[in-house]
């Protein structure tokens, strides 16, 4: 199952996903693709010997020919699985209907609360205990797809916007390849707008640690 991995930055869950695809059976990276020329996760990728590509969303004048162009090296790398590890571009529905039950993402909140940005200061706001991350499918609409697994913590009174950033990124790191896992070993499936696992709808999303 080749992979591709959708990145804007630093790369840190990228990082974890080339760290731990000795795990994914079949399954393996074969190419990056960043939208910014300076994104280190493209270091990342080049240190783990993985193809890389940028496609500056700033050449092209609308999301629609810029998706396209994205969607042109994907299929040129005969990508079997999409994943996004901190892609800062909201993706359009034609795109995302191409990739269907085939593109992953983590968010760093337990959804269906606190989607969008600014996840950490808004828990921080409004006094939850209790916070985290989601890997879902995604769909057209932002962080609202199916949710597939989820970890959790307990927000303390001394945690800051940094500490939870932090906190909350130990768990993505080790989430997010569990999931990839799931997925290329055939537990984690996609059939007609259902997420199976082990063969049974997937009616929650399973939880995979909690601190």
């Amino acid at each position: 199952m080749k992979i591709a991995v959708l990145v804007s930055g630093n790369g840190s869950n990228l990082q974890a996903l080339i760290d731990a695809q000795t795990g994914f059976g079949s399954g393996k990276i074969i190419g990056v693709l960043s939208n910014k020329t300076d994104a280190y996760a493209l270091q990342r990728a080049q240190d783990a010997n993985i193809a890389t590509a940028v496609i500056s969303h700033q050449d092209y004048p609308n999301r629609e020919s810029f998706d396209a162009a994205m969607q042109q090296q994907l299929l040129a790398w005969q990508v079997d699985l999409v994943i996004l590890a901190g892609f800062m571009r909201i993706l359009t529905p034609n795109f995302v209907s191409q990739w269907q039950g085939k593109m992953l993402n983590i968010h760093p909140s337990l959804l269906p609360f606190y989607k969008g940005v600014r996840t950490h200061q808004r828990v921080l706001n409004t006094g939850d205990r209790l916070h985290g991350c989601t890997v879902h499918f995604v769909t057209a609409e932002l962080d609202a797809g199916q949710e597939i697994a989820q970890s959790a913590l307990q927000v303390s009174p001394n945690d800051t916007v940094e500490t939870l950033a932090q906190k909350v990124h130990q768990l993505e790191h080790v989430l997010y390849p569990q999931v990839v896992e799931w997925f290329c070993t055939g537990q984690l499936t996609w059939q007609h707008g259902q997420a199976y696992f082990n063969q049974k709808p997937l009616e929650r999303p399973i939880q995979f640690a909690q601190w």
